[in-house]
């Protein structure tokens, strides 16, 4: 008998993930769903190497890559292309690593599996969003318009994180040089500067003595700080690897006044565009919104739109499960609102994440215009209070010799 692992939900929210046995994928997710347990993903375990593959594949691909590939798929399945064909062809657009995986995906979709169940063993190249798409767009038999609209979803992303890095590139610029010129200055400038004033044998001043001081510190300690570093930067990416880390680090986030407002915005838009694209993609409210929870890295909000799935298979409308809830702002819930009095759901969700977009777009670039003033301020300060000390002491060096 097969052995498969499985990912589900239980009534309350929590991930269920253990192997089981079972004839066929449908027997299990039927045996889980007798259970109470709402299937997620289901995998079958082998000892060859396709399993293999997908069990070791940690790598993600190109994002440029993954646009082309999913851009040629959806005009060869326009053109009429059979989708084992149109996988082989798609596999000369993508670098060697993507190619290998499309290759995969082709062998699992010839022998009979759907392409989303094939995608699912890739998370690391293929996230939740995009599996949730694909399968959305095979449930409504129309899977070349569903690799259409992820492929302007995967787009937009890209220039969005495109104008991110440009508009990041002299911030991280000034702060590198900025910390280099102030380690020199403190680590080498500094302490030769110091040989020849306590040589002297004048009395410093307080802010000079506080500089040396400072500068020894660092000479001797400069291994414990380094250190620290790496300690704090490991215990981020433990609580980063872990759900209760994350919800800590977003709440620590959303406690930030200007932060919170990007995150909740980004939330927001992130929300509404891919719970639209599912929608015009052909998947019911509740599926969209048990994908969406599944392609949200925010735990917090995860945890929110599994709240609101949860109102929405109570009877509750979308509109009125946003309303009670206190991540996404009151703006959505209106839209949302209007989008279903009008009958129009899928199109207010676009216009709300391209609303929310442009707001939290607003909100980087004014985060961006901010830091380089406050760096050029807070290095210029080191910089000066330093050059000042310096001063201080050599006048009062020479002052000293007049006497």
């Amino acid at each position: 008998m097969p052995t498969y692992r499985y990912v589900a939900l239980a009534h309350d929210g929590a991930r269920v993930r253990a192997v089981a046995e079972a004839w066929s994928e449908p027997a299990l997710a039927k045996a889980l769903q007798a259970e109470g347990l709402i299937v997620l993903k289901v995998r079958e375990v082998r000892s060859g190497t396709s399993d293999t593959l997908a069990l070791r594949w940690p790598a993600r691909v190109a994002r440029r890559h993954l646009l082309e590939v999913t851009r040629a798929l959806s005009s060869l399945l326009g053109a009429g292309m059979p989708l084992a064909r149109a996988l082989s062809t798609a596999e000369h657009v993508a670098d060697e690593r993507l190619r290998t995986v499309l290759a995969e995906v082709r062998t699992r979709v010839e022998r009979g599996a759907s392409l989303a169940t094939a995608l699912e063993s890739f998370p690391g190249c293929f996230n939740s969003l995009y599996t949730g798409m694909v399968a959305a767009g095979e449930r409504s038999g129309d899977l070349q318009s569903a690799l259409l609209r992820l492929s302007q979803q995967l787009e937009r992303d890209e220039a969005l994180r495109a104008r991110l890095l440009s508009a990041s590139v002299y911030p991280l610029l000034l702060a590198g040089a900025g910390g280099i010129a102030v380690t020199i200055l403190l680590t080498i400038v500094l302490p030769r500067f110091a040989e020849l004033l306590l040589d002297s044998g004048a009395t410093l001043p307080r802010s000079t003595a506080l500089l040396i001081a400072l500068s020894r510190r660092l000479q001797e300690s400069w291994l414990i700080l380094v250190g620290a570093a790496v300690a704090l930067g490991g215990i981020i990416a433990t609580a980063r690897a872990r759900d209760e880390g994350r919800r800590l680090l977003g709440r620590l986030v959303l406690a930030l006044p200007l932060l919170r407002t990007l995150r909740i915005a980004s939330l927001a838009g992130r929300f509404a565009r891919m719970t639209g694209v599912l929608l015009a993609g052909g998947a019911t409210l509740f599926g969209a919104l048990d994908d969406v929870a599944k392609s949200l890295g925010d735990v917090l909000a995860r945890d929110e739109v599994l709240r609101i799935r949860t109102s929405v298979r109570e009877g509750k409308s979308l509109s009125g499960a946003l309303a009670t809830g206190v991540l996404f702002p009151p703006l959505l819930t209106q839209l949302v609102l209007v989008g279903e009095e009008s009958g129009a759901l899928e199109r207010f969700l676009g216009k709300a994440a391209d609303l929310f977009d442009e707001r939290a777009d607003r909100i980087r670039q004014r985060l961006v215009a901010l830091a380089e003033p406050a760096m050029i301020l807070m290095f210029g300060g080191i910089i000066g209070f330093v050059a000042l000390s310096m001063l201080q002491a050599v006048y009062s060096v020479n002052a000293g010799a007049f006497r």
